[in-house]
């Protein structure tokens, strides 16, 4: 009877360590303590309460790290070491493993989320060990689960707060990057602008300006900057306050403009970007327009239903430390000319079967709505776009700035 009652006494202290040991973790993980601090109270208890003489806890983070250890002095290569316990998906008793790592522990715990390791608990108990059974260290897991969830929430969380941020950051970089753009453009008896982008991604590296120069002369331009995201984005923005700081002091000749910016390209992106970039100069009193094209998609001049590409220039901006040569266009705009400037990511897009919407079409788009004002001619070039792609999205960034000359 008093063995039963002791060993009935036995199973009760068992329980109430478990417990207290259960408790003991979840509080410290409720009261948001370090994660350096939940491992320490994690050791405490796989040592001191729940009597496991040696222990090896691996946890993934950025990278497999050997999280905590104790009674074990062997060296413990966490990347290698999870590597190989990957195959492990239920508590599995290894103490007679031939793995150098894995012999002196009698247990693996692998803890999984979602088909994803996140954890592995090596245990080794004191005392003989041919009646150890899976269950034994059952209540182990149980632990290792809940700190190792409980840190993955952290990261995910974390994770998610970066996210949150860097969103709000591109969603500022957006709207600062929206005012780059020319907030109106002019429509009266001398000119109808109008001007029409989409970034494929929150900033994008497309850009298109209108700057007077007086009363009767103006800049029009469009550019393209090689790759995206942020760095691209960044790289047209100065680009873009260059050329207006640039026109805001004096005039240019258009050849000795294009060598200075390619010298600006050069410093800022140091040769791992270029950008594809056409610049005219228009003279409302003489009806001149004076050009270069730097590798930049053809804009295209039409008048009644004559198409005049206008393709002289140089190589893309950046591409070489000195252009090799500069081509300077000249050409009489009659009056009702239109002039079309865009980007790749117009006649380079596609629709489900594979075929760019090409140059020939969008001539097509405009010598059918050419007659409207700019504004409703590129919101229904885009609406044919957007029936174009069909259900796909935009692959680049898209953009279309067109300008008549009365």
């Amino acid at each position: 009877m008093r063995q039963e009652f002791n060993a009935s006494l036995s199973h009760l202290e068992l329980k109430d360590n478990r417990l207290h040991s259960l408790l003991e973790l979840t509080n410290a993980i409720n009261a948001n303590l370090a994660t350096d601090q939940l491992y320490r109270i994690f050791t405490f208890i796989m040592k001191e309460q729940l009597n496991f003489s040696r222990f090896a806890l691996l946890m993934a983070h950025e990278e497999w790290e050997l999280a905590a250890k104790s009674g074990y002095k062997g060296k413990i290569t966490a990347s290698d070491l999870a590597q190989e316990l990957q195959r492990f998906k239920d508590i599995t008793l290894v103490e007679s493993s031939n793995s150098p790592q894995l012999k002196d522990f009698q247990a693996v715990i692998p803890i999984f989320h979602q088909d994803r390791a996140l954890a592995f608990l090596l245990l080794a108990t004191p005392g003989k060990t041919e009646f150890l059974e899976p269950q034994h260290f059952s209540f182990a897991q149980t632990l290792t689960n809940i700190l190792s969830v409980a840190i993955e929430n952290r990261r995910l969380t974390k994770q998610n707060l970066i996210k949150e941020r860097i969103s709000k950051e591109l969603e500022l970089a957006s709207e600062m990057q929206k005012l780059l753009f020319p907030q109106e453009l002019p429509s009266n008896k001398k000119m109808d602008l109008s001007g029409r982008y989409i970034p494929r991604h929150a900033i994008g590296g497309d850009y298109y300006d209108f700057i007077p120069l007086g009363d009767e002369e103006y800049i029009i331009c469009i550019g393209d900057v090689s790759g995206k995201g942020i760095t691209a984005a960044m790289l047209m923005a100065n680009f873009q306050a260059t050329i207006r700081t640039l026109f805001k002091y004096q005039r240019f000749e258009m050849s000795f403009l294009m060598e200075e910016l390619n010298k600006i390209v050069m410093k800022s992106a140091k040769g791992e970007k270029f950008i594809t970039f056409f610049i005219a100069h228009y003279n409302a009193y003489t009806r001149q327009l004076t050009y270069v094209n730097a590798g930049h998609n053809q804009p295209f001049v039409l008048h009644g239903k004559n198409v005049t590409l206008l393709t002289e220039g140089c190589i893309g901006l950046g591409m070489l430390d000195e252009l090799p040569y500069v081509n300077v266009g000249k050409l009489i705009l009659q009056p009702k000319t239109t002039i079309v400037l865009f980007t790749d990511g117009v006649v380079e897009l596609e629709n489900e079967a594979g075929e760019a919407f090409g140059l020939e079409q969008l001539i097509k788009q405009v010598k059918a709505f050419a007659p409207l004002k700019m504004e409703d001619m590129n919101n229904l070039i885009f609406s044919k776009l957007e029936e174009w792609k069909g259900n796909l999205p935009y692959v680049d960034d898209t953009a279309i700035f067109s300008c008549k000359f009365f």
